[in-house]
């Protein structure tokens, strides 16, 4: 597809949006996050935000156009285009290896450090949890993510999959559309609490077998999941329209 204006700006209102919706559901951290998404129609170039903007806030024209090697696209003053470092190096990553996800969410909620820190990782012991079965990379911390070199790692470790814990750190999910990101790292955010819940109860817990694992699983990719990321995406904007209303 031909890079044209209206597509990025479309993008942008999208991206935008998603960055409202992560503070709507509070998984913030004050302005120490992002979320990114490639410019339609070209390989090397993605919108990430501007630091210093708080997610809840972010509009279209907050979000910075950089390439993969982290220089702005577009002239203007350098304060107005600063980006996270740590964020350019984990995003340009995914971007410049996964040419199937157009947008990547990177976070660093309570539950999902918690479940972070674990040894075992995220259990499947929830359906939302399930979503995820043998589909999850794991990314050992390696100290704040400002060496380029830390990439090859990232990719690695993320594989063929759309979601990634990193360890004593966060998470990270992606998807081929703003859509799927959404509900991949909603999912995934999810299935971190109720996760973090089950074990602060005491009791023992009930896994699954891995047959039902594995079939849920595949049932979360079934034909109708496009449309099933699109639902909800439609969805939950409306919260945000409900919010301006206000």
């Amino acid at each position: 597809m031909a890079y044209t204006e209206s597509t990025e700006q479309q993008m942008r209102e999208e991206l935008a949006a998603l960055y409202r919706l992560v503070a709507h559901f509070r998984m913030t951290d004050l302005i120490d996050t992002h979320i990114s998404a490639r410019v339609p129609g070209t390989d090397n170039h993605f919108l990430i935000n501007r630091y210093g903007v708080l997610f809840h806030e972010m509009r279209p024209e907050d979000l910075v156009k950089i390439d993969l090697d982290g220089n702005p696209v577009d002239p203007g003053d350098e304060e107005q285009q600063r980006v996270n470092s740590a964020g350019f190096t984990i995003h340009s990553a995914v971007h410049a290896a996964r040419h199937d996800l157009a947008c990547v969410v990177h976070t660093h909620t309570a539950d999902g450090i918690a479940v972070a820190c674990q040894e075992d990782g995220l259990l499947p012991i929830t359906q939302h949890a399930l979503r995820f079965y043998q589909r999850l990379g794991y990314h050992d911390y390696q100290g704040i993510a400002l060496d380029l070199d830390e990439r090859a790692s990232l990719v690695d470790d993320l594989g063929p999959h759309k979601a990634m814990i990193l360890r004593n750190h966060g998470l990270l999910a992606a998807g081929g559309t703003v859509a799927e990101a959404f509900v991949n790292i909603y999912f995934l955010e999810r299935a971190c609490q109720a996760q973090i819940k089950a074990q602060s109860a005491g009791a023992r817990l009930t896994f699954p077998s891995p047959a039902v694992c594995e079939r849920t699983a595949g049932q979360f990719e079934r034909p109708t999941a496009p449309q099933y990321c699109q639902r909800v995406w439609t969805a939950a904007k409306r919260l945000l329209d409900e919010e301006a209303a206000r």
